[in-house]
């Protein structure tokens, strides 16, 4: 295996040194009845080796959506994958039930239509799965498109816009294949970069100034963005919207699910060429993608090394330069966007997040991690949030390697890491965030707004997708407290006995046309105590719940069958 593996590495170096690709560019989607299929397919990424691949309308990847903020979008996902899947927007604000979290799966064959308004500022945004146990893989065979939203804030900017030439999507990726060239999911030896699936990729650029669009779409793999030369160029963007003021930098680290936007000054340099880099030799320990992905060198990963990425700069897109459009952007904006932060001042809430190996020790990195001290259960809601609540989240990180953290429905604003400011890179509206390991913390503000689902959860995880794959992840439902009392005590549904002193309850649907798919134990705090969905081989018009755990006390229960929600109240006296 092992000589399989040197002899694909020596092929790997060889494309490398002697040729370049052509940069795809996807191609777009701007009506708001968007129809999009997922399909298997095959795609070349070295020349005369097929490797087989899962797109969207096409064989690798997807469409670019360019949507406006205001919008009402009516969305048909078809799945022609032959296996169950998802499809969450990454970074958008959407209700629980269109947000294409696990619970959404979409069956093979089947149509998921989600509907929503387009509430997000400007920014890049991107759409890939998320479905329990596999978004590795059907992420990394391709499943993965960008999402553009345009406002009037950004519209008065003068800013680079003609899509593909000076306003480029870069979607950035490492893989690992195998010695027949198949992609290999849950890998540490991801080799080979990619920049929109173009291995080697290069680009033509107007010598003026030229939006990039930066996705870290790989699985694991940090990056640390910068170009030859340490040419300066202007951070203009964070994941969920525009800075105030462009940031000059040298260098942009992005974890896997971050963007960000950048300005690039070519004025001048026609005929020149220049290279989008990695500047992999300045991490740290404890980060993926370093010399040691652990806090040091006794802490190692299996398959990490050899792999001449780790612990090196290395190139990812070359650009070059050729003669300015017609009408050319040639000057950086001096300010952006105002931004109206949350105040510290204005929580009602504050909660703890801990990052942790499931065993310690310099092994730990080889084997899986949690939150809390909780794997993933699609059965437990493990946070409940109140509706419109503003709140802190202190995210802590007690494991030997660094965790992007991302959050579903919200966009957050960091107060500060370690105890200090955020870097000036991560200052503005993020939704994702590298936490630094051995102790590292990240405390940020957000805000529950617009929308409540006591039974559809949204998620939080670690965004190396091994590692959500293998149950770092945890689910929250945002509910809306004051409607509780309102709760209609539907005759439909029969509970006995009610009151109960016993360990069971039993439901019963007075309709026996209609089936039991899921239901909800709500405190009267709002609080969801349960969640239960019904397994296919469980699905009647009755079904016994136990009640056992629970503290003497009224409840609500809210049954979920194929028409309706149905709610009903019940007291237990243990």
């Amino acid at each position: 295996m092992k000589k399989q593996y040197f002899t694909l590495l020596l092929a790997l170096i060889s494309v490398s040194l002697f040729s370049q690709n052509e940069l795809i560019i996807p191609g777009t989607i701007t009506s708001t009845d968007i129809n999009l299929t997922l399909q298997n397919g095959t795609h070349e990424f070295f020349a005369g080796e097929t490797t087989a691949t899962m797109g969207v309308n096409g064989n690798i990847l997807g469409p670019t959506l360019i949507l406006n903020q205001g919008e009402n979008l009516n969305i048909n996902v078809t799945n022609n994958l032959g296996e169950e899947t998802t499809i969450h927007w990454h970074g958008l604000h959407v209700s629980a039930e269109n947000d294409g979290g696990p619970h959404t799966i979409i069956d093979p064959g089947a149509i998921w239509n989600p509907q929503f308004t387009v509430l997000n500022k400007a920014a890049t945004y991107w759409y890939h799965p998320h479905l329990l146990d596999v978004t590795d893989e059907h992420a990394s065979k391709g499943i993965a498109g960008f999402i553009i939203i345009k406002d009037a804030d950004e519209a008065a900017l003068d800013l680079p816009r003609t899509y593909g030439v000076d306003d480029i999507p870069l979607a950035v990726q490492t893989k690992d294949f195998d010695a027949n060239f198949q992609i290999v999911n849950h890998a540490n030896n991801d080799d080979t970069v990619m920049v929109n699936a173009t291995v080697n990729p290069e680009t033509d650029v107007p010598a003026q100034i030229v939006r990039l669009r930066l996705l870290n779409g790989s699985s694991q793999r940090v990056f640390n963005f910068g170009f030859s030369g340490n040419m300066t160029f202007y951070q203009i963007a964070t994941d969920g919207g525009l800075k105030e003021a462009p940031m000059a930098l040298t260098r942009l680290l992005l974890a896997p699910g971050e963007r960000s936007e950048i300005l690039v000054d070519l004025n001048g340099m026609n005929g020149q060429t220049i290279q989008l880099m990695s500047y992999a030799s300045e991490f740290p320990n404890g980060i993926y993608g370093a010399t040691n992905p652990g806090m040091g060198a006794g802490m190692t990963m299996d398959d990490y090394n050899p792999n001449p990425l780790n612990g090196a700069d290395f190139n990812i897109l070359q650009l070059n330069v050729v003669p300015q459009t017609a009408n050319p952007v040639t000057t950086i904006p001096t300010s952006l966007v105002d931004q109206n932060p949350y105040l510290e001042s204005d929580s009602d809430q504050a909660r703890t997040f801990t990052m942790q190996p499931d065993t310690s020790g310099p092994t730990q990195l080889n084997g899986t991690f949690n939150i809390n001290g909780v794997s993933m259960d699609m059965s437990i809601i493990n946070v409940t949030i109140p509706l419109d609540n503003t709140e802190i989240w202190t995210v802590q990180n007690s494991s030997g390697i660094s965790h992007p953290f991302h959050v579903h429905d919200v966009q957050f604003y960091i107060l500060d890491i370690n105890g200090n400011p955020p870097p000036a890179s991560a200052q503005g509206w993020k939704d994702t965030y590298l936490v630094p390991s051995g102790g590292g913390t990240m405390r940020f503000i957000t805000k529950f707004e617009d929308f409540a689902d006591d039974t559809v959860p949204y998620m939080y995880h670690c965004h190396m997708l091994t590692h959500e794959d293998t149950g770092m992840m945890g689910q929250f439902v945002v509910v809306d407290v004051l409607g509780l009392n309102d709760f209609e005590k539907n005759d439909d549904l029969l509970l006995y006995p009610n009151p109960s002193e016993g360990v069971y309850m039993t439901m019963q649907l007075k309709d026996v046309s209609e089936t039991i798919q899921s239901y909800a134990i709500i405190n009267e705090l709002g609080q969801i105590v349960s969640y239960y969905k019904i397994h296919s081989n469980e699905i009647s018009n009755k079904f016994s719940f136990p009640i056992h755990e629970l503290a003497s006390g009224k409840y609500f229960i809210k049954v979920y069958t194929e028409t309706k929600i149905i709610t009903k109240n019940f007291i237990v006296k243990n």
